[in-house]
């Protein structure tokens, strides 16, 4: 079960090695692990910018 807590600036996460996805198991984003759990740091800034480099979000199909 992940936990998240909202804070300025961005969001920590806290999970188990099964619960990361993709980025977060590829050191994309800040991770550190304590015993079994994870802490991975989702920044704002960090949002806004991949959400740029994919072309914000345009070609979707509507």
């Amino acid at each position: 079960m992940a936990v998240r807590i909202r804070l300025p600036g961005g969001t920590l996460k806290i999970k188990f090695y099964r619960e990361l996805r993709s980025p977060e198991r590829q050191r994309r984003v800040p991770v550190m692990k304590m015993g079994s759990l994870y802490l991975i740091w989702w920044s704002n800034n960090r949002r806004l910018q991949d959400s740029d480099a994919e072309g914000g979000g345009q070609g979707r199909l509507r």
